[in-house]
């Protein structure tokens, strides 16, 4: 049972995630240019902007202990575990958009749930990044 959820476990990707993919889906025709995973931007951003000083983090709603249905979701086996693992994501989390800010970089936290909607999102990261809505 334990080599089951290790394995599991492991098969769970940190790039590349399909919420991630239809992000950059979404920007591809109104931002382009974008970097992916930079190591010397504060918490590696998902997608980034350096010249803009622009940085978009994709949440898995569990790992990143959202509000909704699906973060809130707790797993019956090792669930304290689980529960200070969440707990640890949201304060890195937390520090890290705070650093961001101290250096002056604007940030947008995406949230896996409201991949859902695609034409509500869409018009959020038209807000953030400043652009008109292309329709």
């Amino acid at each position: 049972m334990a080599t089951d959820r290790s394995a599991i476990m492991r098969a769970v990707k940190s790039r590349d995630t399909a919420p991630e993919r239809l992000v950059r889906k979404l920007l591809r025709p109104i931002a382009p240019g974008y970097r992916l995973h930079r190591k010397d931007i504060p918490g590696r951003p998902d997608i980034a902007w350096p010249g803009r000083r622009i940085a978009i983090f994709v949440h898995g709603c569990f790992w990143h202990g959202h509000d909704c249905k699906r973060g809130a979701r707790a797993p019956k086996a090792n669930a304290d575990y689980w529960a200070a693992k969440i707990a640890r994501n949201r304060v890195r989390d937390a520090a890290n958009l705070a650093q961001l800010q101290e250096q002056r970089w604007r940030a947008l936290v995406i949230w896996e749930c409201e991949l859902s909607q695609p034409k509500a999102l869409q018009a959020r990261i038209e807000a953030f990044l400043g652009r008109p809505p292309l329709s």
